[in-house]
């Protein structure tokens, strides 16, 4: 259940950023840099998953 929780709370966290980034008009409201944006929560995702097995490993450790 507290899995379930988090997940459904961070899909609607992602959403919810996601949103007003999306550009409804054309160029009239897109975002400065749209590829700057998409770097950074590419890499934001690739440092969860690195941080999650790393801690993961070190629980498996003990």
């Amino acid at each position: 259940m507290k899995n379930t929780s988090f997940l459904v709370f961070a899909l609607a966290l992602f959403v919810t950023a996601a949103l007003p980034l999306h550009a409804q008009d054309g160029c009239v409201n897109s975002p400065e840099n749209p590829t700057a944006i998409l770097a950074v929560v590419g890499s934001a995702g690739a440092f969860f998953v690195s941080a999650r097995a790393r801690i993961n490993a070190r629980r498996k450790s003990k």
